[in-house]
């Protein structure tokens, strides 16, 4: 090989080394086995030992130096690496909000990213070459950790695309969880063999931070450490004019940035994605100690600024973890309300901030099967924000030897109606037995694989219908008070009345058979007196009021959840209307109303079943449309139907005395109008209850906002007689808004 074909050559491989490596680490979609990337690897680093002196400091066999002697050097960063304002409760982050809101001049569209739980660190490129990296330190002085920042694999040593000649990336370093745990397999195999003891690294955060710390490299590349992107600490306008806009351009240039990352124009949207993601956060493989709300416009950022600690245009909406370590004593499978076949850890018993922890979710078969979670396993189980213990990971270096425990294997039967389990399919790209991608007149193959979850398909079985009533009742659906997870199992479970009498069926097998309930059969279970059992039926009844979106999302529909039942109904005006389509591609006509979630609609309405519940509700007197729409005339002197509050913002503050913080927002919206959480100067109106909050008061003020009273909101929409839960406002418990 000649000196010019050797430079072809490694250009050749860097070039296709690096094609690998951004489609690894940061667009997930590796189209080369493992084996193969080894091999251009060994080939490069076996051309470049033929010619030395092509060898480049960026050459992808570079990542190892050599060892280091002394401490680190610490310099000062360009630009100050600020701290993240941390709140710990909805009312925190409302109030953050409120104040961000109030600084900017415009409306503000939000990101959330997850918060991982490693160390910061900054990533300095030069005309596209990584140059320096450092550690956050005190904020102003950080430590060099270059060369151990060049063996983690996703961070390029060379960007790609159409950089700037300056960039700083700002994001965390971390471990996840399966690596942590493989080297504590691996560091307990080799102190048996050596007759030692072992003392195993403690957590991902901790080993990152010794790791980052080591003066050889080696060390450093053994750990397989990771990283994110999510900041910069220089000036991204060059390249965006928004926060999610430049995190794309990272990714373009080759960086990996913070996963399930998304931009919402409202804060309302945000939220819900915040609360969404709070319940998800034990599937991924690494630490997250919170979430991050940042103001997307960089504009918009400027206007809001900073304090000397911290900017002033996004916070951490943080959760403290408390971990323990436990045995899995048995995994049994649990069927939910449509049917998925959830694994749970049955544990030895142990305490965590306060109480008592004897269960745990597995979540899915993926979720069992990556962390390969077996009965005996030592595993440790962390409770976010003191509410709901997950499975973070298992010690499997504590794992008996001889023998060791067998693989989970799911049942194939339903333990409740023995119906033949079958697993959910999902499409992806076609690969052949090397794991490269199936191309075919250069489209990739598509084919479908088994995916994550395993369920019971038969919809008479009595989990599931458990399961439905439960939700059913929910705060989120018909918000009937009183009707908890233990009521449920007894109403919807035989009985006798006495010891001598005869197995009754269960008291409810419907979601009619709720409204159909008398006191006198309440009081026939146990614990039940007469005083409960009316108050309880008056909640049943009192919730036939809560309109056709809250029944619409409490139907348990697969896919349909409060948004999309809201969106649905606001389109459709009646859920009887929904019984009338002739096509699924009537639903898609909805936002955000994809196929598959339209076929699940149509099928749903279509179904004798489905049609049976809506009647049977609609003859118990339950709200199924939405009021008549007044009519106004139009341009050509004729009448349209028009939703009262079309075009109009309204911001509530105080407490109501016929509606809680949900219902508001609900009628609202089904009235056409758009519920916010501020007041800026698109509000139209400033709805106030009483005892209400005297800085949106002020601001409506400011801005020569009008206020409106309760009495006055609904003469507007039309609904001046509808009966109040309360004349006191003060002794309504659950008015108090924003």
């Amino acid at each position: 090989m000649t000196h010019n074909e050797a430079r072809q050559e490694i250009e050749r491989l860097t070039a296709e080394i690096r094609r690998c490596d951004r489609l690894y680490f940061v667009e997930n979609a590796p189209d080369r086995p493992d084996h193969e990337y080894d091999a251009l690897v060994k080939e490069l680093r076996k051309v470049e030992l033929a010619f030395p002196d092509l060898i480049a400091p960026d050459s992808p066999t570079q990542r190892i130096g050599e060892k280091l002697e002394g401490k680190a050097e610490v310099v000062q960063h360009a630009t100050p690496m600020l701290s993240i304002e941390n709140v710990y409760n909805d009312g925190e982050l409302f109030d953050f909000v409120e104040s961000a809101q109030k600084a900017a001049s415009r409306p503000l569209a939000w990101v959330c990213e997850l918060k991982i739980d490693g160390v910061a660190a900054s990533l300095i490129y030069e005309k596209g070459v990584l140059t320096r990296a450092l550690t956050r330190g005190d904020g102003v002085f950080g430590e060099i950790i270059t060369p151990n920042v060049r063996t983690i694999r996703d961070v390029p040593l060379k960007l790609s695309g159409d950089f700037p000649d300056y960039l700083e990336a700002r994001g965390e370093i971390y471990m996840t969880n399966s690596n942590l745990d493989r080297l504590n397999r691996e560091g307990a195999e080799r102190a048996r063999a050596a007759g030692k003891e072992f003392k195993p690294f403690a957590n991902p955060r901790n080993l990152t931070s010794g790791t980052l710390k080591q003066l050889d490299p080696k060390v450093c590349a053994e750990r397989n450490l990771r990283f994110f992107a999510h900041s910069t600490g220089s000036d991204p306008t060059a390249v965006a004019s928004t926060h999610f806009e430049f995190m794309q351009k990272l990714r373009e240039f080759g960086l990996p940035t913070a996963p399930l990352a998304k931009r919402f124009d409202t804060f309302d949207q945000a939220f819900a994605y915040v609360q969404e993601m709070r319940e998800n956060l034990a599937s991924l493989d690494f630490e997250v100690d919170g979430i991050v709300l940042k103001v997307d416009d960089f504009a918009a950022r400027a206007e809001i600024g900073s304090t000397s600690k911290f900017p002033k245009w996004l916070v951490a909406c943080k959760f403290e973890k408390y971990e323990a370590q436990t045995t899995v004593r048995e995994i049994v499978v649990q069927i939910g309300k449509s049917g998925v076949a959830t694994p749970v850890a049955e544990l030895e018993p142990v305490e965590i901030a306060g109480t008592t922890v004897s269960r745990a979710t597995l979540h899915n078969i993926a979720f069992i099967e990556e962390k390969d979670v077996r009965v005996g396993d030592a595993v440790i189980v962390a409770k976010a924000g003191k509410i709901i213990p997950k499975v973070m990971r298992v010690e499997s270096y504590l794992r008996p030897q001889n023998p060791e425990p067998p693989r989970f294997s799911f049942p194939e039967r339903c333990p409740s109606c023995d119906a033949a389990l079958v697993r959910d399919q999902k499409e992806e790209a076609k690969r052949d037995e090397n794991g490269a991608l199936v191309k075919v007149d250069g489209k990739t193959v598509k084919e479908f694989v088994d995916g994550s979850f395993i369920r019971c398909p038969n919809p008479e079985c009595p989990a599931q219908f458990r399961e439905r009533l439960a939700f059913f009742a929910s705060k989120g659906a018909m918000d009937v008070d009183g009707i908890g997870a233990s009521l449920v199992e007894r109403l919807t479970t035989s009985r006798r009345v006495d010891l001598f009498s005869d197995e009754q069926p269960p008291l409810v097998r419907s979601f009619a058979d709720l409204y159909r309930l008398t006191p006198e059969q309440l009081m026939q279970l146990d614990g039940i007196e007469t005083k409960s059992a009316n108050n309880l039926t008056q909640a049943i009844q009192n919730s036939k009021t809560r309109g056709p979106a809250r029944l619409l999302t409490a139907l348990s529909i697969p896919g349909v959840g409060a948004q999309t039942a809201k969106d649905l109904v606001k389109d459709f005006r009646s859920i009887d209307a929904m019984l009338e389509v002739e096509s699924a591609e009537a639903f898609t006509a909805t936002e955000n109303v994809g196929a598959i979630l339209a076929q699940n609609l149509f099928q749903f309405f279509q179904s004798e079943a489905g049609r049976r519940i809506i009647a049977e509700l609609k003859e118990l007197g339950l709200e199924t449309a939405l009021p008549a729409l007044p009519e106004s005339t139009n341009a050509d002197g004729g009448f349209e139907n028009a939703l009262p509050l079309n075009g109009k913002t309204i911001c509530v503050t105080g407490t109501l005395n016929r509606y809680d913080r949900v219902k508001i927002k609900d009628t609202i919206e089904a009235n056409g109008g758009k519920a916010a959480s501020s007041v800026s100067k698109k509000t139209t109106f400033v709805l106030v209850g009483a005892k209400p909050g005297q800085s949106k008061i002020d601001k409506a003020a400011e801005l020569g906002v009008p206020t409106i009273t309760e009495e006055e909101f609904e003469t507007m929409i039309g609904a001046a007689d509808a009966p109040g839960s309360d004349d006191n406002p003060e002794s309504n418990a659950n008015g108090l808004l924003f």
